[in-house]
């Protein structure tokens, strides 16, 4: 079984920053991968950043390239998701979300990302 928790979320104004963290029960080096997601009140939820955890490649959406960055440390068994410039329509619930060798996904409880105008 997997544990995922999120921190990290709040209530920012338009142009600022946030720093979420993912922390995971055990050792990340056995995901094969590891992402942020995120849904909008009656939105679908929708990937926003990802990283392989062999290769450390990223793959990021359109609408946040250039100003979110994904990272993760091996030693803490974290993942983390540095987001700048932040805009309005940024504000979601951000869940982090694991996938194991099986492809079995695993993800967290969420937290609370608001920008104000």
């Amino acid at each position: 079984q997997v544990q995922l928790v999120e921190s990290g979320g709040g209530l920012v104004q338009a142009g600022g920053s946030l720093r979420l963290s993912c922390a995971a029960s055990g050792s990340i080096l056995r995901f094969v991968t590891m992402g942020w997601y995120r849904q909008a009140p009656g939105k679908q939820r929708e990937l926003v950043a990802g990283i392989t955890i062999s290769s450390s490649s990223t793959n990021y959406a359109d609408s946040v390239k250039g100003r979110f960055t994904i990272s993760r440390d091996n030693a803490k068994n974290m993942v983390y998701l540095q987001m700048n410039s932040l805009k309005p329509e940024d504000t979601a619930v951000y869940y982090c979300n694991v996938r194991t060798d099986r492809g079995i996904p695993y993800w967290g409880q969420g937290t609370q990302v608001t920008v104000s105008s």
